[in-house]
C-alpha cells in the first residue's frame, strides 16, 4: 500500500504543475529585465550626449547655429530729465542719451548656403558656409512722433548694425555699401537694445541733403555656422531666397517658405515676409519684444538618426520580452515541454543583448543593416537554444519563424513613425486574437505543463 503524499509534497507538486505559478513567475521574470532594458536605454542616451558634445566642440571652433538681424539703423539723442537737487534744494536738468532705431523698408537677403560634412570620433557633424548678399533701403528718420527737437539729435554719430551669433564664423571683412559710399563695419554694438551680438558701422545720415531721401544700402556675407541658419524679418517687406544641395533641409521658426522645391540636387526656399505679420513696428526708442521670437530658417538635419530609432526600438523591448515568453509558454504548455525559470530569464537576456548590438553597429553602419545583423543575430541563438530544450526541429523552426515576424513587425512600426500608434495597436490585436484562437480548447483546470507526452 502507497504512502499518502504529504502536505509539503502536495504543496511542492502543486508550484512545479500550476499554470497560475507559471504565469506568475513570468510575470515576476518580466519586471526583472527591465532592469537590463533601462540599461540599455541609459546606453543609448549616454551615447547621444557624446554625440551633441563632439558637435558642440566643432561648432565652437568652426561656428555656431547663426541667426542675421539687420541691418538697423541707429540714430542716438539727447534727452533732460528734470532731478531735484537736494544739497542745492533745487531742480536741475540731467542730461542723458537714449536711441532711436528705424528698420529697413525693404530688406532682400539672397545666397547659398554650403554644407560640409565633419567627424569627431565616429560622430557625423553636419557644418555649413554661407554666402549671402544683403539688399535694402531706409527711408529718413523721423523723430516728430517723439516730440524730439531738430537740435537733439545727433545725426553724425548714427550708425547701422548687423546682427550674427557667432562672430567668428565670418571668414572675411564686412563693408557695406550706402548711398554709393563704402564703409567697414567693426566689432561690437554701441547699444544693445535691439542686438546683442554683431558688428557695426557709422554712416552719413544728413539732415538737409538727405532729408526725404531713400537710403539705399548693400553688403555681402561670407560666414561658417553649424546646423541652423536663421533671420529676422526686419523690413516692413522682407524676402529671402535661398540655395543649397542639402537633400534633407527642415524649415522651422516662426513663418514656413511661401515657395520651396526639395529635389536630388537639394533645395530653394524662399520666404515674403510683411511687417504687418510681426508684433514690433518700423521705428522705436529703446528696446522693443518680438525681433528674436519672430525669427525663421532652415536646419540641415541628418537624414537618419540612428539614436533615436535605438531609442524607438528599446521603448518596444518589454512588449517584445512579453510576447517571446508567451511564445515559449504555450510550447510549454501544449507541447508539455519542461522549462525551467532561468532558462526564461537567459531567453530574456538575449533579447536585451539585441539592443547593445544594435546601438555598437548602428555607429558604425547603417540602420537597416544594424538592424539586421542583430536579429539574425539574436534569432539565431535563441533559435538554437530552443531547440537544446524542445529536441524538436519542427518546433524550434516555428519557434524561429515566428520571432523573425516580431523582430520584423517591430521594425515595420520604428520605420512608420507617423502610423507607429495605428500599426502597433492593429498588429497587438493580431496577436490576441492568435492567442485566443490557438488556446480556445485548452482546459486549463486539467493541463499540466510537465506531463509527458503520450
Amino acid at each position: 500500500m502507497q504512502d499518502k503524499p504529504t502536505f509539503s509534497e502536495k504543496a511542492s507538486n502543486w508550484l512545479k504543475n500550476s499554470l497560475t505559478i507559471r504565469l506568475f513567475t513570468i510575470g515576476i521574470l518580466i519586471l526583472l529585465l527591465l532592469i537590463p532594458v533601462s540599461m540599455v536605454e541609459s546606453l543609448i542616451r549616454e551615447r547621444q550626449y557624446r554625440q551633441k558634445e563632439s558637435t558642440r566642440e566643432v561648432s565652437s571652433k568652426w561656428g555656431e547655429s547663426q541667426t542675421i538681424i539687420g541691418l538697423v539703423l541707429t540714430v542716438p539723442y539727447n534727452t533732460y530729465n528734470k532731478v531735484y537737487d537736494s544739497e542745492n534744494k533745487k531742480y536741475k536738468l540731467i542730461k542723458s542719451r537714449e536711441y532711436a532705431h528705424f528698420l529697413p523698408d525693404q530688406l532682400n537677403i539672397s545666397g547659398e548656403v554650403n554644407p560640409e560634412v565633419r567627424y569627431r570620433g565616429i560622430y557625423e557633424i553636419i557644418v555649413y558656409n554661407s554666402k549671402l548678399n544683403l539688399t535694402g533701403n531706409f527711408s529718413h528718420p523721423n523723430f516728430k512722433e517723439w516730440n524730439i527737437t531738430e537740435e537733439n539729435i545727433l545725426w553724425n554719430e548714427a550708425f547701422v548694425s548687423l546682427g550674427l551669433s557667432d562672430l567668428r564664423g565670418l571668414q572675411n571683412k564686412v563693408s557695406l555699401n550706402w548711398n554709393g559710399e563704402n564703409f567697414d563695419f567693426n566689432p561690437g554694438i554701441e547699444s544693445n537694445d535691439v542686438i546683442n551680438n554683431g558688428i557695426s558701422c557709422r554712416v552719413p545720415v544728413k539732415t538737409e541733403k538727405s532729408k526725404g531721401l531713400t537710403k539705399n544700402f548693400s553688403l555681402e556675407l561670407n560666414f561658417n555656422g553649424s546646423s541652423d541658419l536663421n533671420f529676422t524679418p526686419i523690413g516692413k517687406s522682407t524676402n529671402i531666397k535661398l540655395t543649397s544641395p542639402w537633400k534633407s533641409p527642415s524649415f522651422n521658426g516662426a513663418f514656413l517658405p511661401d515657395n520651396r522645391n526639395i529635389h536630388n540636387k537639394g533645395f530653394d526656399a524662399e520666404w515674403d515676409v510683411l511687417h504687418l505679420n510681426r508684433s514690433y513696428p518700423q521705428s522705436f526708442r529703446g528696446t522693443t519684444r518680438g525681433i528674436h521670437q519672430s525669427s525663421f530658417g532652415v536646419n540641415l538635419i541628418v537624414p537618419v538618426d540612428e539614436y533615436q530609432k535605438s531609442m524607438r526600438s528599446a521603448k518596444y523591448a518589454v512588449m517584445f520580452i512579453t510576447l517571446t515568453f508567451l511564445l515559449f509558454f504555450f510550447v510549454q504548455v501544449l507541447n508539455h515541454i519542461r522549462i525551467h525559470p532561468i532558462q526564461y530569464i537567459i531567453v530574456g537576456l538575449a533579447l536585451c543583448v539585441f539592443y547593445t548590438l544594435l546601438v555598437a553597429l548602428s555607429e558604425h553602419i547603417p540602420f537597416k543593416f544594424s538592424y539586421l545583423i542583430s536579429g539574425i543575430s539574436i534569432v539565431s541563438m535563441i533559435t538554437l537554444y530552443a531547440n537544446s530544450i524542445a529536441k524538436n526541429r519542427r518546433l524550434t523552426a516555428l519557434i524561429g519563424l515566428i520571432l523573425v515576424l516580431l523582430y520584423l513587425f517591430i521594425y515595420s512600426i520604428i520605420q512608420m513613425q507617423d502610423y507607429a500608434l495605428l500599426m502597433g495597436s492593429v498588429g497587438l490585436f493580431l496577436v490576441l486574437a492568435t492567442i485566443m484562437y490557438l488556446s480556445r480548447k485548452i482546459d486549463w483546470y486539467t493541463i499540466s505543463p510537465n506531463k509527458n507526452k503520450s
